[in-house]
This record gives C-alpha cells, structure tokens and sequence, in this order.
C-alpha cells in the first residue's frame, strides 16, 4: 500500500488532535481467544518467518487500525498480564477501545462457524481463520464486501491490506481523486469468507457461506453504521459476493447496479455491484479468446471503464455521505465511458498492459481501439463468465 506523505501524516494528526489525546486500555480477553482470533502465530512453523510473539502479533494489527483512523501519533503497547492480554493504546479517543471490542466479539462468531465447519470435514489444511485486522477501527468511508482474503496478507505480510486485490483498487481509488494516504479509510473489508486461503481456493469455498452468517450480517450491521448515526456506502465485488448479497438480503445486483439494503431495522444502506479487481487479469487475458490480442484489448477496456465507475461511486459516496447513489452511478457512468473514455483507454494500458505513458497514448489512438471506445458501455459477452471473481 502507497505510504502517506510526512505533510499528510502532520495534516491529520494536528485536525485529530483535539480529541486523540487520551490512553485507553482494553482488555482483549484470555490468551487462547486473542491466539484464536489473531490467527496466531501467522506465519510460523519449523523455522519463524518472523519470530513475533502474540503480544507484538496483536501489536502489528492494533498499530495499523490506528494509523489507517488517523491517529499517526498513537503508540500501541500489547501486554499479557496473568492469562489476560491488554493493549494500552494512547494518543486515541476515550472510546476506541469499543470497536475493537465489537470486533472481537463479532470473530467470536466467525471461530465459532470456521469450527463447525471442521468439525463437518469441510476445512482444508491449508486455510486459516482471518478475521479483518488493521482496518480502520472508526474514521471509515465506506465498506467493501468481498470473498475471501489471500493467504500470503497472513503468512508473508501480516496486513489485510497487502495483497494485488486491494492495491488495485486504492489505485482506481486514487484515479477518482482519494489521496493515496486516505484509501485505506474507504477499504475496510469484509470477507463473506473469513478463510485466508490460495487464491485458486474459489470453488472450494463455495459450500463454505452458510457456516459464517451470523459473523457475515453482524458485521455488514457494524461496520455500515458510523457513530454519526449515517450509514456507510458498500461496494459489494464479484459474482459469489454479489449472488450472496441476492440471497441474504432480496436485491438484485448485477455490475454497477445499485441497490438499498436494511441490516437492521431502520437502516437503509447504498450497495454497487462491482466486478472483483481481479476480474480484469481474467478478462484481458488473450488465452480466453484463441490468442487474439484486440479481443482481449477490448475486453479489458470494458472492464477497466467498469471498475473506474464503481470506484467514482465509492469516492464520491464516501465524501458526500447522503448523496444520491444511483444519481451517484450515473455520474460515474458518463464521465469514465464516454467523457474520460479516452482516459480509461490510457489508464488500461498503463496498470493492466504495463504499457508507458506515451505508448498507450499512442494505442488509444489507433482506430481498432478507438471504435472498442466507442462501444464502451455495451455488456461484456457471456463468454467472459467467471465464476468466482
């Protein structure tokens, strides 16, 4: 993930500053829960890729919520004391602790499916339980509904955050005017999956959803909700999350659909369907057209004006908190497939074909990939069905 600027990082502490002064002390529970929960150790067997004890594991994630809330200046100590492991955070508003707590209690629930579901003779030796340590605890934007993470955010990074998925779209993100120190505010994910497991895991996991639904509503409950009273936008990606998103809450949601959903009584929360964002290395790939590059090219500019749109929709949702959504969308729509086509083209070229600057400049003006612009809103064809991004 893109490191915020040293005059960023001095911006926010100094508006945070008035209330993130105070020390907080919260109790994480019994070693065994905080070893469950924390999915400790992460990344040790034989030999140690880092040789961290639990209470620096807690230490990592703790450290990255209250950076990614703002609270650049927030010192984080994680201490077991007895059979009891505390973190003393300071430099963070008298209540942080509360959401960590719902967290936790909420990971509860996900332990509690991830169980059953070894019991069953479902689980497989090489997933783990990976609840969404780090995010942003409290200053959240807006909440992304997805899959399931990766294994190697775990194993090799200890960063839910860390991985191709979630660095794309913090680019697309930054494309639609967020700064690159603020993205993470607009990321605070949910897996309908809570399994770290390899990234070909997708049909394994099929079987898996019905084991976690109270972890997967509770936490779609929490984490739409702000303290301000207003619900957060959420950007529900790919087919097996959107499909879930049909079954659990009676919508239809299809790529760049919107939709209104009620987690809990009174509350009306903004949905988009969008591809996964890893959808595009799929759909660009020559392989699914017998080797023909333009159909491939074309496929892919689809797709990237797609996911730009959805993207406009999460920045501009997220700093206008009341818009309208599907106005929202429509907006989004006009400018990134046909206003700024010529910009999607470029941008295709440059984070999906590693092309430079000035070469995709150049293929954008080509007259094969300018009649593709021309039909950049049409429906991408049926061929391109891929069931689990």
């Amino acid at each position: 993930m893109p490191k915020p600027t040293l005059i960023a990082t001095i911006l926010i502490s100094l508006a945070l500053s008035l209330t993130a002064h105070a020390d907080v002390q919260v109790k994480l529970g019994s070693q065994q829960r905080v070893t469950q929960l924390f999915a400790y150790p992460n990344n040790c067997s034989t030999i140690c890729f880092r040789k961290w004890t639990l209470d620096q594991t807690v230490e990592n994630y703790l450290s990255q919520s209250v950076l990614r809330d703002g609270y650049s200046a927030a010192k984080v100590r994680v201490q077991t004391q007895g059979n009891e492991v505390v973190a003393m955070i300071s430099g963070v508003p008298d209540d942080y602790g509360k959401p960590l707590k719902a967290l936790l209690d909420t990971g509860e629930l996900a332990y509690k499916g991830a169980s059953n579901l070894n019991a069953d003779g479902q689980w497989k030796f090489n997933w783990y339980l990976f609840l969404p340590l780090g995010m942003a605890l409290e200053n959240r934007k807006s909440v992304e509904l997805l899959h399931f993470p990766p294994d190697y955010s775990l194993t090799e990074f200890q960063d839910y955050l860390n991985s191709s998925t979630t660095d794309r779209w913090a680019e697309l993100l930054t494309d639609n005017g967020i700064p690159a120190n603020q993205t993470p505010a607009y990321q605070t994910i949910i897996d309908i999956a809570p399994i770290a497991a390899p990234s070909t895991a997708g049909k394994d996991l099929e079987g898996v959803y019905k084991y976690f639904t109270d972890y997967q509503t509770t936490m779609v409950r929490q984490l739409t909700q702000t303290t301000k009273g207003n619900s957060l936008p959420m950007v529900a990606f790919g087919s097996p999350v959107r499909t879930w998103v049909q079954q659990q809450y009676s919508v239809t949601l299809p790529v760049l659909g919107v939709a209104s959903i009620s987690p809990s009584a009174g509350e009306q929360v903004a949905v988009l369907g969008s591809n996964h964002p890893s959808y595009i290395w799929y759909a660009a790939d020559k392989a699914n057209y017998d080797g023909d590059q333009d159909k491939a090219d074309a496929a892919g500019l689809k797709v990237m004006g797609q996911d730009l749109s959805a993207a406009c929709w999460q920045a501009g949702m997220g700093k206008t908190p009341g818009a309208d959504p599907q106005a929202m969308v429509g907006q989004c729509i006009q400018r990134w497939q046909v206003t700024d086509k010529v910009q999607t083209c470029e941008l295709f070229y440059t984070s999906v074909r590693s092309l430079t600057p000035e070469q995709a400049k150049a293929k954008c003006s080509t007259s094969p990939v300018s009649s593709v612009l021309e039909q950049l809103q049409k429906p991408i064809g049926p061929e391109l069905t891929q069931p689990y991004l």
